[in-house]
């Protein structure tokens, strides 16, 4: 497990196609922030990879950045954990309202263990599918 800091979010590489992202208390995030995001995800993750995303703090979208957020084509699946009904609301909303180059392959959770155990599902699946192995 490797920590990183964005300065406005936490980034624990899980393994080498997995990560799991803590967004900073109070954060709204921008287009800036999303770029720096998903620059630091295409850098250190193998492709396709998949992203638990831990919502343990309230956090909010700028418009701009709630048209771009996970919109990159080397996500593989996403969990999120949700531990109220507005962040399940929000997220749910988030996913259902604004158009995707690519479709998200995402789960909520009530529970990290749960999600993590989804998420190696997933990258799984993945790997017998396509026939590559992506661990």
């Amino acid at each position: 497990m490797t920590f990183h800091s964005l300065g406005f979010a936490k980034i624990v590489l899980l393994a080498n196609n997995l990560a799991e992202v803590i967004i900073d208390q109070g954060i709204v995030m921008n287009l800036a922030m999303v770029n720096q995001y998903h620059e630091f995800l295409t850098k250190h993750l193998q492709a396709p990879f998949s992203l638990l995303i831990n919502k343990k703090n309230e956090y909010s979208y700028d418009f701009n950045a709630q048209m771009k957020i996970a919109n990159i084509p080397q996500i593989n699946a996403m969990a999120v954990v949700t531990y109220t009904r507005d962040s399940e609301f929000t997220t749910q909303l988030l996913s259902e309202t604004i158009y995707r180059q690519t479709a998200w392959n995402m789960k909520m959770f009530p529970q990290r263990e749960m999600a993590l155990e989804w998420l190696e599902y997933q990258q799984q699946q993945l790997r017998l599918s396509t026939g590559n192995d992506y661990s």
